[in-house]
């Protein structure tokens, strides 16, 4: 069974130069073997941060500059066990985040479609996809709580679960 650390929207360093509390401390108890970054860094700064705890991936967000889009990419595919992760952003014009997710990566290529964007944290399964976005640890927007998730994948089954705290103090 391995264990992710998934998070997005952190707009470093508008928020802070340490990663919250609550974030920091979640990501250590469940024991993450990496954490995956669905873009918006904002700036480099935050890549140490998060290594850290674990080893670090990433896809840059439209927030993101040249030196971020360079290293990590906007899309891509990663194998955790035997699932197919997509980790993709999810901006764009058309349709919802969600929705631009999904049509990111073509029919049968991933298990699981991560993104980020919209802030909002949201899971749902759709064609067979499991589909997850962990929200901002670090800017909630409209939303009540902030948020990031644990993606826990045993063989070919993965599992997405959202975690909310009330307090961004690092």
């Amino acid at each position: 069974m391995t264990k992710v650390g998934v998070v997005s929207d952190t707009h470093f360093p508008r928020f802070g130069r340490a990663l919250p509390r609550a974030l920091e401390r979640g990501l250590r108890r469940a024991g993450v073997a990496r954490i995956l970054h669905l873009g918006d860094l904002t700036d480099l700064l935050a890549v140490p941060l998060f290594e850290a705890i674990a080893p670090f991936d990433a896809v840059a967000g439209n927030n993101d500059g040249p030196e971020i889009r360079a290293r990590f990419g906007r899309r891509k595919v990663v194998r955790i066990e035997d699932v197919r992760v997509g980790m993709v952003h999810g901006d764009g014009k058309r349709g919802t985040s969600a929705s631009r997710a999904l049509a990111a990566f073509d029919q049968g290529e991933v298990d699981v479609v991560l993104f980020g964007h919209s802030h909002r944290p949201f899971t749902a399964r759709e064609a067979g996809v499991l589909i997850g976005n962990p929200g901002s640890p670090t800017d909630k927007r409209l939303n009540p709580l902030f948020s990031y998730a644990i993606l826990t994948v045993d063989g070919a089954k993965a599992r997405f679960g959202l975690k909310f705290y009330l307090s961004r103090a690092v």
